[in-house]
């Protein structure tokens, strides 16, 4: 018996021991495996790093942060840009769709204003806006760069001609915006006075951004901040937009973070990414088809595409509860419910996900992309939205259709990926992620801005 025993589990531990080996030479064999598939895509499809752009000037920085951080842009002085796009909140406000003038409160701890409604859309993230390849900005490009070098906006021959870039342009309009910054007729703001920003016709642009500039210049801080960014502009001849230039500045200051494992990779450590990173990106480039929209440096093609999602929220212009996205601009029928491809650098830290927040997890975003039907059909308002939303979601079946005849091609439930591929999707998507940004949020919020407001967003 005792010989029989010894023999037996003699045969046992050299099996095991042998399984243990071919494992082991498995593993030690995967990582130069993946490597060699993944540069040979590399090259094939000539991917790139990042290029963040200039260094923005000092100044110009110095101005910009103390503008993107006091409510005194907002017509009842109680928001700031911050507010919707805020450091701690990775640049935007971890909501699925934004609070606006008359709210208290950051993040998911932010309370709607009585008698105030949703802003119908998601707080887009603004990682690395500084790169040249930008040319849209907003969910529905309404802000973008024109195939004759000019900007395209909801302003047209009333944009300043003193905007030096798209990221500036776009920093013109949510201080025009009634739900967002700029408040209702009748409104008054945190000192009780009357809003006077309110009272301006909604379409007068530039009388909404001459009172603006009006209350900044009365500011010794602002007047010191500007002659200090514009050496060779007086005060008299300061326009809006030279604080819009400033804000776009900052943005890309405080916001450039594109040092992620990916990067590092493409520079050449090729110990930078996990392996599950690295199947997961030999999926986002081939099988999984994720490239096809979420392409170049950005990872966004910056087009506009119709993904099905659930229409939640409270909807936007005429056509609210429902939001039609791209349509919104060009009355093309080939634009309803398209909404530009999101970049994906940080995107791991960026949730909620898609225009108007309606999916909480990575997965759930995959999922959709895998089968938007079967996800259309079956969303809990439950596991994905706060409470105050759950209401909102439009599940008419013939809106559900309306959305599903007309999705995208691109994501015809064709790609039957395992769940372990999904979370190697994940992998990769978290290898998009730069560390750094922990470090410096400390010292994007400054203690004190010049209108003397306060920057704790927890009160007015």
């Amino acid at each position: 018996m005792a010989n029989w025993l010894q023999l037996r589990w003699g045969v046992s531990l050299t099996v095991v021991w042998g399984i243990v080996f071919i494992l082991s030479a498995a593993a030690c064999q995967s990582a130069p495996d993946l490597d060699a598939e993944l540069q040979t895509v590399i090259q094939a499809q000539a991917l790139t790093r990042l290029d963040p752009g200039p260094v923005q000037a000092p100044a110009l920085v110095a101005l910009g942060q103390a503008l993107y951080f006091d409510k005194i842009l907002s017509g009842n002085r109680d928001i700031a840009c911050a507010t919707c796009h805020h450091p701690q909140e990775h640049s935007g406000d971890d909501l699925p769709v934004s609070i606006g003038t008359g709210g208290v409160g950051l993040g998911q701890t932010r309370q709607i204003g009585y008698g105030r409604s949703f802003i119908p859309r998601n707080a887009p993230e603004l990682f690395n806006r500084g790169a040249a390849e930008w040319h849209t900005m907003f969910w529905d490009s309404r802000v973008m760069l024109g195939a004759d070098g000019r900007f395209q906006t909801p302003a047209g021959d009333k944009l300043p001609a003193t905007i030096t870039t798209l990221l500036a342009a776009q920093a013109m309009f949510p201080v025009t915006s009634a739900d967002e910054m700029r408040g209702a007729a009748g409104d008054l703001d945190v000192f009780g006075q009357p809003n006077e920003l309110a009272l301006i016709a909604a379409d007068d642009l530039p009388a909404i951004w001459q009172a603006l500039l009006n209350r900044l210049l009365a500011i010794p801080g602002y007047q010191a901040l500007f002659a200090a960014a514009y050496p060779d502009v007086p005060l008299p001849e300061l326009e809006f937009a030279h604080a819009a230039n400033a804000i776009a500045a900052f943005e890309i200051e405080a916001y450039t973070f594109y040092h992620t494992p990916w990067y590092q990779y493409l520079e050449g450590d090729l110990a930078a990414l996990p392996d599950e990173a690295k199947a997961g990106a030999l999926l986002f480039f081939g099988e999984a088809g994720c490239s096809g929209c979420h392409s170049g440096p950005l990872f966004t093609d910056q087009l506009h595409h119709n993904l099905a999602v659930p229409q939640v929220g409270p909807g936007k212009g005429d056509e609210a509860p429902l939001d039609f996205g791209r349509f919104r601009e060009t009355g093309d029928l080939a634009d309803k419910f398209a909404f530009r491809t999101p970049p994906l650098h940080n995107v791991a830290i960026s949730g909620p996900w898609l225009h108007n927040g309606a999916f909480s997890t990575l997965e759930a975003v995959i999922e959709h992309h895998l089968d938007p039907e079967k996800s259309l059909r079956e969303y809990d308002t439950a596991v994905h939205l706060p409470p105050d939303l759950r209401g909102t979601f439009q599940n008419d079946p013939a809106l559900l259709d309306e959305l599903l005849q007309t999705v995208d091609p691109q994501l015809a439930p064709t790609r039957n990926l395992s769940s372990r591929e999904v979370q190697q999707l994940i992998a990769f998507l978290e290898a998009l992620t730069d560390p750094g940004m922990a470090e410096k949020v400390a010292y994007l919020v400054p203690t004190a801005v010049p209108s003397g407001l306060s920057v704790d967003e927890s009160s007015h």
